[in-house]
């Protein structure tokens, strides 16, 4: 299996609680927590993780 290239989110700040994302060779999407183990990941789509982004946007603070 090749290593995924992990890129952190451009709205996670320095330090802790960062969010990292990482494409896999099979077109599904990971995602993992800078501070969880960093084998436990969330498996998504790229239609899935669109959808929940808008959906965050639209949401209001």
């Amino acid at each position: 299996m090749p290593e995924l290239r992990w890129q952190k989110s451009t709205h996670s700040p320095d330090g802790s609680n960062c969010v990292y994302i990482a494409a896999t060779a099979e077109g599904t999407i990971r995602l993992r927590e800078s501070d969880d183990d960093p084998d436990v990941t969330l498996t998504t789509t790229p239609d899935r993780l669109h959808a929940l982004i808008r959906t965050l946007k639209a949401t209001p603070n």
